[in-house]
Protein backbone atom coordinates (compact mmCIF):
# COMPACT_ATOMS: atom_id res chain seq x y z
CA UNK A 1 0.00 0.00 0.00
CA UNK A 2 1.24 3.36 -0.79
CA UNK A 3 0.59 6.56 1.53
CA UNK A 4 -0.14 9.88 0.24
CA UNK A 5 0.50 13.10 1.74
CA UNK A 6 -2.33 16.02 1.19
CA UNK A 7 -0.22 19.41 1.58
CA UNK A 8 -2.19 22.56 1.13
CA UNK A 9 -1.53 24.48 -1.98
CA UNK A 10 -0.94 28.25 -1.77
CA UNK A 11 -2.16 30.38 -4.18
CA UNK A 12 0.08 33.45 -4.99
CA UNK A 13 -1.14 36.08 -6.96
CA UNK A 14 1.24 37.10 -9.42
CA UNK A 15 1.08 41.07 -10.42
CA UNK A 16 1.71 42.08 -14.08
CA UNK A 17 5.73 43.27 -14.58
CA UNK A 18 5.31 47.80 -14.08
CA UNK A 19 5.55 49.19 -17.57
CA UNK A 20 7.55 52.17 -18.13
CA UNK A 21 6.40 54.48 -20.42
CA UNK A 22 9.23 54.62 -23.40
CA UNK A 23 8.90 57.75 -25.69
CA UNK A 24 10.34 57.31 -28.88
CA UNK A 25 12.06 60.30 -31.18
CA UNK A 26 9.09 60.68 -32.80
CA UNK A 27 6.99 61.16 -29.36
CA UNK A 28 9.67 63.54 -28.13
CA UNK A 29 8.76 65.78 -31.15
CA UNK A 30 5.16 65.58 -30.80
CA UNK A 31 5.27 66.63 -27.48
CA UNK A 32 7.67 69.58 -28.15
CA UNK A 33 5.90 70.87 -30.89
CA UNK A 34 2.66 70.15 -28.57
CA UNK A 35 4.60 72.58 -25.34
CA UNK A 36 5.62 75.12 -28.06
CA UNK A 37 2.69 75.85 -29.97
CA UNK A 38 0.84 77.98 -27.51
CA UNK A 39 4.44 80.32 -27.25
CA UNK A 40 4.62 80.32 -31.12
CA UNK A 41 0.94 81.36 -31.12
CA UNK A 42 0.71 84.00 -28.39
CA UNK A 43 4.49 85.03 -30.21
CA UNK A 44 2.80 85.29 -33.48
CA UNK A 45 -0.19 87.33 -32.05
CA UNK A 46 1.90 89.49 -30.75
CA UNK A 47 3.20 90.53 -33.74
CA UNK A 48 0.19 90.95 -35.81
CA UNK A 49 -1.22 92.97 -33.17
CA UNK A 50 1.54 94.73 -32.24
CA UNK A 51 2.40 96.93 -35.21
CA UNK A 52 -1.18 98.93 -35.85
CA UNK A 53 0.16 101.63 -32.61
CA UNK A 54 3.05 102.34 -34.89
CA UNK A 55 2.83 105.58 -36.97
CA UNK A 56 3.22 106.00 -40.77
CA UNK A 57 6.61 106.24 -42.52
CA UNK A 58 4.99 109.57 -44.46
CA UNK A 59 5.96 113.05 -43.26
CA UNK A 60 2.69 114.64 -42.23
CA UNK A 61 1.97 118.08 -42.34
CA UNK A 62 2.88 120.62 -39.94
CA UNK A 63 0.03 123.00 -37.92
CA UNK A 64 -1.23 125.84 -40.10
CA UNK A 65 0.22 124.75 -43.67
CA UNK A 66 -3.20 123.86 -44.86
CA UNK A 67 -6.91 125.43 -45.45
CA UNK A 68 -10.21 123.46 -44.65
CA UNK A 69 -13.25 123.07 -47.14
CA UNK A 70 -16.64 122.70 -46.14
CA UNK A 71 -18.47 119.71 -47.95
CA UNK A 72 -21.62 121.06 -49.60
CA UNK A 73 -24.38 119.01 -50.09
CA UNK A 74 -23.89 116.73 -52.97
CA UNK A 75 -20.04 117.78 -52.78
CA UNK A 76 -17.35 115.12 -54.10
CA UNK A 77 -14.32 115.19 -53.55
CA UNK A 78 -13.74 114.72 -57.36
CA UNK A 79 -15.24 118.32 -57.30
CA UNK A 80 -13.02 119.84 -54.46
CA UNK A 81 -10.55 118.65 -56.54
CA UNK A 82 -11.59 120.39 -59.67
CA UNK A 83 -12.33 123.40 -57.20
CA UNK A 84 -8.87 123.81 -55.43
CA UNK A 85 -6.53 122.86 -57.96
CA UNK A 86 -8.01 123.26 -61.54
CA UNK A 87 -4.60 122.69 -63.54
CA UNK A 88 -3.38 119.86 -61.59
CA UNK A 89 -4.87 115.72 -61.84
CA UNK A 90 -7.55 115.72 -59.86
CA UNK A 91 -6.58 112.06 -58.87
CA UNK A 92 -3.95 113.66 -57.89
CA UNK A 93 -5.38 116.06 -55.78
CA UNK A 94 -8.17 113.40 -54.64
CA UNK A 95 -5.43 111.21 -53.25
CA UNK A 96 -3.71 113.81 -51.47
CA UNK A 97 -6.98 114.88 -49.51
CA UNK A 98 -8.00 111.30 -48.64
CA UNK A 99 -4.12 111.03 -47.18
CA UNK A 100 -4.23 113.79 -45.50
CA UNK A 101 -7.74 113.44 -43.82
CA UNK A 102 -6.77 109.91 -43.56
CA UNK A 103 -10.42 109.04 -45.09
CA UNK A 104 -11.21 105.54 -45.44
CA UNK A 105 -12.95 105.96 -48.97
CA UNK A 106 -13.77 108.62 -51.39
CA UNK A 107 -17.38 109.54 -49.97
CA UNK A 108 -18.09 112.65 -47.66
CA UNK A 109 -20.71 113.77 -45.95
CA UNK A 110 -22.37 117.47 -46.55
CA UNK A 111 -21.02 119.49 -43.74
CA UNK A 112 -17.57 117.42 -43.27
CA UNK A 113 -14.82 119.64 -42.85
CA UNK A 114 -11.60 118.59 -45.03
CA UNK A 115 -8.04 119.57 -45.17
CA UNK A 116 -6.77 120.53 -48.29
CA UNK A 117 -3.07 119.72 -48.56
CA UNK A 118 -0.91 123.04 -48.97
CA UNK A 119 0.69 122.53 -51.83
CA UNK A 120 -3.24 123.23 -53.25
CA UNK A 121 -4.31 125.39 -50.70
CA UNK A 122 -5.05 128.88 -52.45
CA UNK A 123 -3.34 130.64 -49.54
Amino acid sequence: MSTMSITAYEAHSVRPAATRLRLTRRGRRVLATLAAAPVAFGLGLAIMSGGSALASREDGAPAGTFDTVTVMPGGTLWAIAEDVAPTADPRDVVDAIIALNQLSGSSVDAGQQIAIPAEYSAG
